[in-house]
């Protein structure tokens, strides 16, 4: 078998609109395509010995062991790989289970579809399930722990943190948009204008000089006694030499923790011997150069969270133990300890695994015991001087024994420090009688505290202390996204975004636009290039001065990544045509439907799906839509205008020179079709087309006729507004109109205006694109020998896999076979090509450039004007 290519999809797909996160691998099964399991001597036997938990798996017998019967009857290797894949990573703690595997069109090919979660463990799931199956085939052993235990590693190195991925996944809950703005704990809710960031548990709303307080012990502590609060006597030190006298100050039994210290890192309880005061101090002052010396409290130690100034959980927290049964040692407690199915590798499970360090040691040595003494029956043995979760500590949720008192001194302290996300460490005999009872401390305030020990206490019930976060960043009325209007099909995709946009902007919306040009924020353009996939999308959804989204969204990003956003409120299919097939298993339009409707897929329901109803392909798309369907037609009288109308709907249509919307049996005439420009005074049917897409969406979402007549008889064809788009070039004596028709469609649209050009020679430069198939090439060519009386091919670039003579090969048959005779001129080098043409065209000639035959083609052509007119 051989990996061909593995493909990480991130959002709605033409696999699944609902399951974002997949990997594609295209597998060729080679020789193992005349083998099906059945035909694998031993394969059987050997699957379900090495990975007996597939019996899970029910497969399309619809039962447990349905997999295991399917290998028995013989199924193909693809089918089998995507099952280890789902099944790995479920061992390593992982649980996922969407997959699919299909043949495409050559022999032997297959796409291994399947979920994941984490993207680096999903794709290393793929290349090693790949390489278990090659074992199992073989019958060589092979070391399924280590990929287990490498996936883990990998899910650990990738996944959120409990806090941060408990406040995402409460955002998922309410479909509240997400993205991850770095490796780490920074996450953008939201989109646009209306997103809010948290690192961790500290919010955009989280007040940096509070924080700094937070982070300062003594100065925390200063400002809780000035506020009446009780707190532990205690002194900062950073010498040495000041030990002896903040013992005698403060009096045995005594903590040192490091004043900038967190996690417990650094910090020693209950020191009773000068020697071991000075020992914990040195320990300190590795973590910080100033040490807190503070009075050892004798009680529990308490955590109580505190959001937006109201107390929402409170647990008391166990340091790490274990319990003597009087036979074993402590290393072997720990090692049973470990084993408990609730104690996991990271953040994996409710409880972390112990681990031996210094300050295990130290507090086995201050009851004189090692890891290798024997402890009496039923003595407990700490092993950690913090209760820290992240040390293998353990927690009990107390939230409702709280004394009121309680709960309001904890809801002062957040206050007092200044702090929207507030963890208070207290230690005291309980929480059920107020502290100025029974003696109770405060011993920190902590910044961004973590969520664990309150999402899955080891005891008592979770608490979702993540649902009040959201409420503080989204409370009521407030929205978390924005409009956002998404764009595809073959042709017309970027002059309809762009419009639509012009008219957003021109009713006063900064509007971010991503097109095959650049992406653009209002007037701005930020950054170049074909910028219609995934990561062009998330760019303006990232942006926090973007108020709505236009997005271009072409096949090419949808296949290789899926969308860039999860649900749209509008998305507009200008039509399906024949161009990129043979590519990506895009073979014929059924396909490409296919990529297309994943746009329509992500509308949401109450949103709009704009199809062309002159397209078979695009109608094919609107009778599966799971959202509102309206419709625009050049026809009037189109049977699918008519029955759509008929039943209450809505439509675009072209009638007696007019933009029309068509409401039920009411007609809304929009403007002249003569009074737009980019109609070029209605001569460009494909450009009405355009109109009418953009016309339709907008006043979908709500904008008013008279606001979209303003902006479509502003919206002025140019190589600023619409570059590559019927670029019209004045010259003294001749005309130059550049273009980027790409494919025959687009190409038979340039044929339809230049029938209403009167010239005196129309010359045309064209090129071939090396990776669409040799009918679409020779086509263009055809098209291209009956529009113009003169045809110079300039191959510069576009190859793609291609030799240049090839495609000049390819175009010169399609030329001959329209115009035998026909005058070719072959000039590969655009700047001599472009030269040749402006001193060489009669006067009256109209001179077309196509497929962005010429590099910088516009700016090079504007340059030559303006030599001309002497700018």
């Amino acid at each position: 078998m051989k990996i061909l290519g593995i493909q990480v999809l991130r959002g709605p797909n033409i696999w699944s609109i609902t399951r974002k996160k997949l990997i594609q691998m295209r597998l060729d099964l080679e020789e193992l395509e005349q083998q099906p399991t059945n035909l694998i001597p031993g394969f059987s036997e050997r699957i379900q010995a090495l990975l007996p938990s597939l019996f899970s798996h029910r497969c399309s017998i619809g039962e447990p062991g349905g997999l295991f019967v399917r290998i028995e009857e013989g199924t193909w290797m693809g089918h089998v790989i995507e099952h280890i894949a789902l099944e790995i990573q479920t061992l390593a703690g992982m649980d996922t289970g969407f997959g699919r595997t299909r043949q495409t069109k050559t022999d032997g090919i297959y796409n291994v579809v399947f979920s994941y979660l984490e993207e680096k463990a999903g794709v290393y799931a793929a290349e090693a399930a790949v390489r278990i199956a090659e074992a199992l085939i073989s019958g060589t052993d092979y070391d399924l722990e280590a990929d287990i235990h490498r996936l883990r590693e990998l899910r650990e190195q990738e996944r959120l943190g409990p806090s941060t991925g408990s406040i995402v996944d409460e955002a998922i809950s309410r479909r509240i948009p997400w993205i991850r703005l770095n490796k780490s704990s920074l996450v953008q809710l939201g989109y646009g204008k209306n997103q809010v960031r948290f690192r961790a548990t500290m919010t955009e709303r989280t007040n940096s000089i509070a924080v700094d307080i937070a982070c300062n012990k003594e100065e925390t502590k200063r400002l809780l006694q000035d506020a009446a609060i009780p707190v532990a006597k205690g002194v900062t030190i950073s010498d040495p030499a000041g030990v002896r006298d903040a013992v005698r100050h403060v009096g045995f039994p005594l903590v040192f923790k490091p004043l900038d210290g967190n996690h417990g890192k650094g910090a020693t309880i209950n020191v009773l011997t000068m020697e071991e005061a000075e020992a914990a101090f040195e320990y300190a002052q590795k973590y910080s150069r100033r040490v807190i010396i503070e009075r050892f409290i004798t009680g529990y130690d308490f955590r109580i969270l505190v959001i937006d100034h109201k107390m929402v959980a409170a647990a008391l927290r166990v340091p790490a133990h274990v319990t003597g049964n009087g036979q074993q040692t402590v290393q072997e407690l720990i090692d049973i300890e470990n084993q408990d199915p609730r104690r996991g590798y990271g953040h994996e499970n409710v409880l972390t695994e112990i681990t031996v360090d210094r300050d295990t040691l130290d507090l086995l040595a201050k009851n004189n015991y090692t890891l290798d003494s024997v402890i009496p029956n039923g003595e407990i043995v700490y092993l950690k001087s913090t209760a820290n979760l992240s040390t293998g500590g353990t927690s009990i949720d107390v939230t409702d024994l709280v004394h009121p008192e309680n709960v309001f001194t904890s809801e002062r302290i957040s206050r007092v420090i200044g702090l929207d996300i507030c963890g208070i460490d207290i230690m005291a005999p309980n929480l059920t009688h107020p502290f100025s009872e029974n003696g109770g401390v405060v011993l920190e305030v902590n910044a961004a505290p973590g969520f664990r020990m309150h999402l899955a206490p080891s005891e008592g019930l979770p608490r979702n202390v993540a649902a009040p976060v959201i409420d503080m960043l989204y409370p009521p009325g407030k929205s978390a996204r924005i409009p956002i209007i998404a764009v595809t099909g073959t042709n017309g995709k970027t002059t309809t975004t762009r419009l639509v946009a012009h008219i957003v902007k021109s009713n006063g919306t900064r509007v971010g636009f991503t097109t095959s040009d650049g992406v653009y924020v209002q007037n701005s353009l930020l950054m170049e290039g074909d910028t219609t996939g995934p990561i062009s999308a998330e760019f303006i959804l990232r942006d926090p001065t973007v108020a709505f989204a236009v997005l271009e969204t072409a096949r090419g990003g949808i296949l290789r990544s899926g969308l860039g956003f999860n649900t749209c409120d509008i998305g507009i299919v200008t039509n399906i045509q024949e161009d990129h097939l043979g590519m990506s298993d895009i073979h014929n339009l059924d396909d490409l439907t296919r990529v297309k409707a994943v746009v329509i897929g992500a509308v949401k329901r109450s949103g709009w799906a704009v199809l062309n109803a002159d397209n078979k392909y695009c109608r094919r798309i609107g009778s599966k839509a799971d959202c509102k369907v309206a419709y625009f037609s050049m026809h009037e009288d189109s049977p699918v205008i008519k029955e759509h109308c008929k039943k209450g709907g809505t439509a675009a249509i072209y009638e007696n020179g007019y933009i029309t919307i068509k409401k039920g049996d009411w007609k809304i005439r929009v403007t002249k079709v003569t009074h737009v420009p980019l109609t070029f005074n209605g001569s460009l049917e494909f450009m009405v087309e355009n109109v009418l897409a953009a016309t339709l969406a907008t006043f979908l979402y709500g904008y008013k006729i008279e606001d979209i007549r303003v902006s479509l008889e502003t919206f002025i064809p140019s190589a600023a507004q619409t570059p590559g788009r019927m670029n019209i070039f004045n010259f003294k004596e001749f005309k130059v109109l550049v273009d980027f028709a790409h494919n025959p469609d687009g190409f038979n649209g340039i044929k339809g205006y230049l029938s209403t050009i009167d010239a005196t020679e129309h010359i045309g430069v064209i090129s071939g694109t090396g990776d669409r198939r040799d009918e679409d090439i020779l086509e263009t060519a055809r098209i291209s020998a009956q529009m113009f009386d003169r045809i110079i091919i300039c191959q510069e670039k576009y190859l793609r896999g291609r030799t240049q003579q090839e495609l000049i090969d390819l175009l010169l048959q399609g030329i001959r076979e329209v115009k035998p005779d026909m005058k070719v001129i072959i000039n590969n080098n655009g700047d001599d090509c472009l030269k040749y043409l402006v001193s060489t065209a009669q006067s009256g000639a109209f001179i077309t450039i196509l497929s962005n035959t010429i590099d910088n083609a516009i700016v090079k052509v504007a340059e030559y004007r303006d030599k001309e007119s002497g700018v």
